[in-house]
């Protein structure tokens, strides 16, 4: 049996790793959750409280943290006879986070779920199910035991706290 010893220390220090970054973007529960909902086309605030039972204080708090950093908007809309009301949806920057909770949700499925799950992607022209997968900068997939990480930090100096 050979095993490896514990790594003592991330080899990216949290204060330069920009996934670290994300989850302090994103990491809270109810952000997920919206952000969810909004990946599914919710956009008004009721809607999003309904469905999420979410505290009216709390979902205001995490919609204007999400629409402060990028990820969704603020916009006006009104219903015939109805006041003008506002509406969050999902930035380019908030869209983008589809393929990341894609790979959630296969996970999840194959974890949380025994193996399946309510939603699965398919192929428009082939019907075939969709998978996320990594791809090479010419898209060919590759194989798990042909990945390997590199890392580059800029140099010790630029590191160093500021006096």
């Amino acid at each position: 049996m050979t095993d490896t010893p514990p790594i003592r220390r991330s080899p990216v220090p949290p204060s330069e790793c920009n996934l670290w970054k994300a989850f302090e973007l994103i990491g809270d529960r109810w952000i997920l959750v919206i952000l969810r909902s909004a990946m599914y086309g919710l956009r008004r605030f009721d809607d999003f409280q309904n469905e999420l039972e979410i505290p009216r204080s709390i979902l205001s708090n995490r919609l204007a943290r999400l629409v402060e950093n990028g990820l969704m908007e603020k916009r006006e809309y009104r219903e015939d006879g109805q006041r003008a009301r506002t509406e969050y949806p999902l930035t380019k920057m908030g869209r983008s986070l589809g393929l990341s909770f894609t790979a959630l949700t296969e996970w999840s499925d194959h974890w949380i779920g025994k193996g399946s799950g309510p939603l699965s992607l398919r192929s428009k022209t082939t019907g075939q199910k969709l998978a996320v997968a990594l791809v090479d900068e010419q898209g060919m997939p590759v194989k798990n035991d042909d990945i390997e990480t590199v890392i580059v930090l800029p140099p010790k100096a630029s590191r160093q706290p500021k006096k």
